[in-house]
């Protein structure tokens, strides 16, 4: 990728700059040096010179006292051993020259003061007074050249270039070395940054990189078209928790290549989440072309994957977005064909959705509802119906399953399956369920004051609230608070929950059992629970998935029997939900089903309704009581509303 050559290219810079500010450091250095040896070795020269003129104006008092010049020259002379000296002269108080001593072609010294110091480039100029019993008799002067300085600070500085060019020429073979772990490294770094691990694919980094890229590309071709698929694999989950995440990232593998094979070389492919692809299609011509390759990818998942020594099948949701039908912002076309996505999942997986301009107001709506979710829960706006449980022979009502909705302000009543699903996805799941148990638990209490009894409450439970450490003792605290049984509370536990970390969420339900609250298997037949889960899970009760019961008649014979055989061989009762009319309620009288629920007994009723309900129950079973007909027992349930007219089948 172009990011990788321009990190090479970044790191060739670095060490170029490193080595050279390297050398620019050696260089200030150097040159602090130099001119702290300057000083240094000029202040000793200076220094010298003037105990060498003390000297000389001791030797030369006499000379002075006498103004003898000969003796004045020949004391100069013997100056001439000292190798910095450029010329000496005595001058006496008028400043008069006495005697002088010139190496070579010096220019004559001139007077000084008596004493004195003048310094320039080249030397320095230093007078010091010649006194005698404490009287001045004149002055010497000497003059000294910084040649032997100089010197000194040339072969200084030439022993320091050496020094650094012996360091840097030992460092370099190191430098070199880390410059090619540094570029393994950034190799490395660039391709964790962006590819994926486990299918080696491109990741999200490489997507947003890739969607910028394509924004500009876009942007200078006008006529271009592009379309954007956002895949998920449907019950992933699943495989990791059922075979392991060694397979689940085998499956992902396989998952990647299949869809790579599919691609053209225009075409991109990215692993963007856990279990989720994106597919970029560029240039494309229509619509239909898109579908066509959504088609295909639907039919490669057909064939079954390799997973060790097994075979299991797998599909995808697919959702499409076109750029610029669908938006000509690709963060805004990426949130489009997410829509799109969710939508084939909520409309039953293994299928593909094109974007729709109402995907939006779905969208909108939902994060209106996630927005005003939160407040409903702490102001008490939403409200529990019930739906009534029974016995499917007697028709006896042994509980009622709570249900939340809520009467928005401005969009109606919003369904539980809506409720839940927001707030699951907002964090809001804990305090629902709470608001949810404590006035089930309440409304439990208030029957029980109006005579009904026996009946179980039954409030379904998600992953998130299994997870909430205090959920245990909140129920606990409830019951107290309200009065209630633990035994007439049922929690409803979806079949999922169990690969969510199985081990704790079997710890989570011995808890509650051994509080006495009844557990059940809410939805089931849609997950993957085996004999074995079901074995050790501390349960009484299955409840089977509506879809069954609605294909029947049909295929929902068969499975709702095998369900029903496996679940009493276990010694479990079973509740089927979404019963609808008398031939589902025959059936599973004939199947020997423990209790049904659904339309057929009563849709989910507001308190007041579901009040009145049970109270007429009691009244009918009292007089039931007192009368031995069947046949009339049942159309006095019939006339007092516990069973609506049966539809047809």
């Amino acid at each position: 990728m172009n990011l990788r050559k321009g990190n090479t290219r970044i790191g060739r810079t670095a060490v170029i700059a490193n080595f050279a500010t390297v050398i620019a450091a050696l260089a200030v250095a150097g040159a602090l040096l130099l001119t702290l040896q300057f000083f240094s070795i000029r202040r000793e020269l200076i220094e010298d010179m003037r105990a060498q003129a003390h000297v000389l104006g001791l030797n030369s008092a006499a000379v002075l006292m006498f103004e003898d010049a000969d003796a004045g020259t020949e004391t100069l002379n013997a100056l001439r051993p000292l190798p910095d000296l450029e010329a000496a002269a005595l001058f006496t108080n008028d400043g008069q020259r006495l005697a002088e001593y010139r190496r070579g072609d010096q220019r004559a010294l001139r007077a000084l003061p008596r004493t004195g110091y003048q310094g320039g480039f080249n030397g320095f100029v230093i007078a010091d007074p010649v006194v005698l019993e404490g009287r001045t008799v004149g002055h010497v002067v000497m003059r000294s050249s910084y040649d032997r300085l100089y010197r000194g600070l040339l072969a200084f500085a030439g022993l320091f270039v050496l020094a650094g060019a012996g360091a840097l020429a030992i460092s370099y073979p190191l430098v070199q070395r880390m410059r090619r772990e540094v570029r393994t490294a950034e190799a490395r770094l660039d391709e964790l940054a962006h590819f994926d691990p486990v299918t080696g694919q491109l990741n999200r980094n490489a997507f947003n990189e890739h969607l910028r890229l394509m924004a500009k590309r876009l942007h200078d071709e006008p006529e271009a078209r592009m379309a954007l698929l956002m895949l998920d694999l449907d019950n992933f989950k699943a495989v990791n928790d059922t075979l392991g995440h060694h397979f689940g990232d085998d499956l992902l593998k396989q998952v990647a290549q299949r869809l790579f094979d599919m691609l053209r070389r225009s075409d991109a492919i990215f692993r963007i989440g856990g279990d989720e692809f994106a597919i970029t299609l560029f240039p494309v011509s229509s619509s239909m072309e898109v579908l066509a390759v959504a088609e295909r990818i639907l039919a490669a998942f057909r064939q079954p994957f390799q997973l060790g020594s097994q075979e299991i099948h797998a599909s995808v949701s697919c959702g499409i977005g076109m750029y610029p039908d669908d938006a000509r912002d690709l963060k805004v076309l990426t949130s489009n064909a997410d829509a799109a996505m969710y939508r084939a999942k909520r409309n039953g997986k293994n299928s593909f959705e094109l974007f729709r301009g109402e995907m939006n107001d779905e969208m909108q709506r939902r994060h209106r509802i996630q927005i005003d979710l939160r407040k409903a829960i702490e102001q008490n706006e939403l409200r529990l119906h019930y739906q009534p449980q029974a016995e499917p022979h007697s028709l006896h009502v042994v509980g009622v399953e709570a249900l939340v909705r809520w009467p928005h302000p401005e969009l109606g009543w919003v369904p539980a399956s809506e409720i839940v699903s927001i707030a699951e996805e907002s964090g809001l799941i804990v305090p629902l369920g709470r608001w949810v148990i404590r006035r089930a638990a309440r409304q439990a209490q208030l029957w029980r004051e109006q005579g009904i009894e026996g009946l179980r409450m039954a409030v379904n439970v998600s992953a998130r609230q299994a997870r909430d450490e205090d959920f245990v003792d909140f129920i606990a605290t409830t019951l107290e608070r309200t009065g209630g049984s633990p035994e007439q509370l049922e929690l409803e536990i979806t079949e999922s929950l169990l690969f969510d970390d199985t081990d704790r969420n079997i710890r989570f339900m011995r808890r509650i059992r051994d509080k006495g609250i009844r557990l059940a298997i809410d939805d089931f037949g849609t997950g993957y629970s085996s004999l074995a889960y079901l074995q050790r899970l501390p349960i009484g009760k299955l409840k089977i998935d509506m879809s069954f019961v609605r294909a029947i008649p049909g295929d929902g014979e068969a499975i709702t029997t095998a369900i029903l055989a496996m679940a009493h061989s276990l010694g479990l009762s079973v509740v089927a939900e979404g019963v609808e009319n008398e031939y589902q309620l025959d059936f599973l009288r004939r199947a020997g089903c423990d209790v049904v629920q659904g339309h057929l007994l009563s849709k989910p009723l507001v308190s007041e309704e579901m009040t009145a309900f049970l109270l007429a129950r009691v009244e009918a079973e009292a007089a039931d009581a007192n009368h031995a007909s069947p046949t009339r027992a049942r159309q006095r349930r019939l006339d007092n509303g516990l069973v609506p007219v049966p539809h047809k089948a």
